[in-house]
């Protein structure tokens, strides 16, 4: 099996320095709000539970990745022995019936899909030599690849429908963030009734001089934006390694200048918020967002195979949740205590509109830094959202098609439109992005990173025991390693979608006036 190619390697910092990046994404945006409604407590409290259940699931991947390797190693040496013993023209009969005799076996023995390479509980004395040749993370196998070695036909097309509602959620939350975005910063007439800490109603004109309300304003740039971006879901996007650099270093800078931006008006105008301990009301959005925010399962393939040295792979991956869910308590402390009122995206509480109790600037600095925050997600959405499109309307066809190229209308036209227009479609019908982040997290987002490496790990630990055997150990194993925590995961994530259904459901009754 070729090795991985030393040019396209690095270190286990720069490794988890592109994970960190990947994590914090928008769902970090989502955080403030939701935070505030939960608590600073009791949000706390729940950040830090979930960030540790994270860690587990991925520790989870990390395992099956290297059984997978081990599956497709084993599987390439099998290969190679029945491709050497049919070429083996003076293996005949006759020497079979000599090596019979000797008490040697056939080829026919070796050559089962059952037979373990280490006979259960033995110990060989090359174990650690098999254990680097097999359990070694080489190849990037992708998630959607890991279902189709450890699940049957069913549970992998359960994977990729999962995955496809994940990114459906993605593309929506996307679109309505950089809509949202246009129309809060675009909009410039304010109500004289209504302060610049208050939400304006969808209702109210977005200008002055034109009779059109800021939903329409909403929706025309949510159509916008899909007319711009959606062509690309038509053709393959390559060579982003710029666009990726530019958009992570306008996301450190601008998350840099949002906690600085929230500790300066604590320092100068102090606690203007004034969140309560805990309110058990907001703890399923926050489900929702956290579990969204601390997503990065099913792109953990791509970044973990090109590490140079995996030896201490799992304390570093500690250590960057660690950070992460530090980096996102500052954020949400900071932001919670710094404003009296927290809109769902965290950065239009930075717009640079100034009115009734608070005074527009007249430093040009000021002004840029705000107008920068405030369009901060149209930057960096809007260079993700045709990635995402393509990988989803892969996803479709891996889920709808088989290889067969006759499907040429199918995979040029149908699947691109499909990946676009739902999306759209949700988006349209509404603009509350913890909505939108609620369900997809507490749902598809719940069942990527807990329910599928969960079942992956318990499969693949089957599997490798009977394949490769009991004798040679995974050196990358979960530490979490006992069927308690498989057990327990699953119940946490059951226990979560249950929450937010009932939650969902009261709002839902709410607004029809019906009351439980």
């Amino acid at each position: 099996m070729p090795e991985q190619n030393s040019s396209d390697q690095y270190s286990t910092w720069v490794g988890l320095i592109y994970i960190f990046n990947l994590i914090v994404g928008t769902g970090a945006l989502t955080l403030p709000a939701v935070f505030s409604k939960a608590g600073w407590a009791l949000g706390l409290s729940i950040i830090l539970i979930l960030a540790f259940i994270s860690f587990i699931t991925v520790t989870f991947v990390i395992e099956v990745m290297a059984s997978a390797n081990a599956i497709v190693t084993w599987r390439h040496i099998q290969h190679r022995k029945r491709v050497c013993f049919s070429q083996d023209s003076s293996f005949n009969e006759s020497e079979s019936e000599v090596l019979q005799t000797l008490g040697e076996s056939g080829p026919s023995n070796s050559d089962s899909e059952d037979t373990p390479l280490v006979t259960p509980f033995s110990i060989s004395p090359d174990q650690t030599d098999m254990t680097y040749r097999y359990y070694v993370i080489r190849d990037k196998i992708e998630m959607g690849q890991m279902a189709s070695i450890f699940f049957n036909k069913f549970g992998t097309a359960l994977f990729y429908l999962c995955f496809a509602i994940y990114l459906y959620g993605d593309l929506s939350i996307y679109g309505a963030a950089v809509a949202k975005t246009l129309a809060n910063v675009a909009c410039t007439y304010q109500p004289i009734n209504i302060t610049c800490n208050d939400t304006i109603p969808d209702t109210e004109l977005c200008w002055q001089t034109f009779a059109l309300n800021r939903l329409d304003a909403y929706r025309i740039f949510l159509t916008t934006f899909v007319l711009l971006l959606g062509p690309f879901v038509f053709v393959n996007v390559q060579k982003t390694k710029y666009l990726q650099l530019l958009t992570s270093t306008m996301r450190w800078l601008a998350f840099t200048i949002m906690i600085v931006y929230a500790l300066k008006n604590l320092i100068i105008h102090g606690a203007q918020g004034n969140p309560s301990a805990a309110n058990i009301v907001g703890i399923p959005s926050l489900f929702g967002a956290c579990i969204y925010s601390f997503m990065c399962h099913h792109s953990l393939p791509a970044l973990v195979a090109p590490i140079a040295n995996k030896t201490t792979l799992n304390r570093f991956l500690a250590l960057d949740y660690f950070i992460i869910a530090c980096f996102y308590l500052l954020l949400a402390l900071t932001g919670t205590f710094a404003f009296e009122h927290l809109d769902d995206l965290y950065t239009l509480d930075f717009s640079p509109r100034g009115s009734g109790d608070c005074s527009k600037s007249t430093n040009i600095c000021i002004i840029l830094i705000e107008y920068f925050l405030a369009l901060f997600p149209v930057f960096t959405l809007s260079t993700s959202f045709p990635i995402i499109a393509i990988t989803l309307r892969n996803n479709l066809q891996s889920l709808f098609l088989s290889e067969d190229t006759s499907y040429l209308c199918l995979r040029k036209v149908v699947f691109p439109i499909l990946a676009v227009l739902p999306p759209y479609l949700i988006a349209m019908s509404t603009k509350d992005l913890s909505i939108l982040v609620g369900i997809t997290g507490s749902y598809a987002g719940a069942g990527i990173q807990y329910l599928i490496p969960t079942f992956l790990v318990y499969y693949a630990r089957q599997k490798t025991n009977k394949v490769i055997g009991l004798g040679v150990v995974n050196k990358f194993a979960s530490p979490f390693s006992s069927n308690c925590w498989l057990v327990f995961v699953i119940i946490w994530a059951i226990a979560c979608m249950i929450l937010v259904s009932v939650n969902f459901m009261q709002i839902h009754l709410q607004y029809t006036g019906i009351n439980l």
